[in-house]
């Protein structure tokens, strides 16, 4: 089933990796974004920073939220991008790739947390420096999927 451009708006709403990192952060903020998906972003940040001190009952409910987030943005995908036939599709939906940069980015504040203590030990710095080398692995990774949906070389599922 071929999907009609007029009906969608410009892929280029999609939220930059800069924004989306300022969203990380300000989660208490998330109902006042400006856009869909960094609102849902937000909420998962906070979810994944909730669940680093949860109980195992507590953890299946964050998952449950979280998976409603995963859902809106995903939902949002299927409403607003225009999705070019023929064009290779993505492993993983928009709200699985964020729900993954929103986990990294509370393991490595928290992992800068830790490190930021003076009786850390050594291994501690390392343990940060992987953190955060993966988040940037992972946002770059972002950055070029966002510029493949937005060139149409790549479509997002919309499960």
């Amino acid at each position: 089933m071929s999907i009609e451009h007029e009906h969608y708006t410009t892929t280029v709403q999609l939220p930059p990796p800069a924004d989306l990192l300022r969203a990380f952060v300000g989660q208490e903020h998330a109902d006042s974004w400006p856009h869909a998906v960094l609102t849902a972003a937000a909420h998962l940040a906070d979810a994944h920073r909730r669940r680093e001190l949860a109980t195992a009952t507590q953890r299946a409910e964050i998952d449950a939220e979280r998976d409603t987030y995963i859902a809106r943005i995903n939902a949002w995908v299927a409403a607003h991008v225009a999705h070019r036939t023929g064009a290779s599709l993505h492993t993983e939906s928009l709200g699985a790739v964020i729900d993954r940069l929103a986990a990294k980015w509370v393991a490595a504040q928290g992992a800068l947390r830790t490190e930021q203590n003076e009786t850390a030990p050594r291994q501690w710095a390392d343990r940060t420096h992987l953190l955060w080398c993966r988040l940037a692995e992972l946002t770059d990774g972002y950055r070029d999927l966002v510029t493949d949906v937005t060139e149409h070389r790549r479509r997002l599922p919309v499960w």
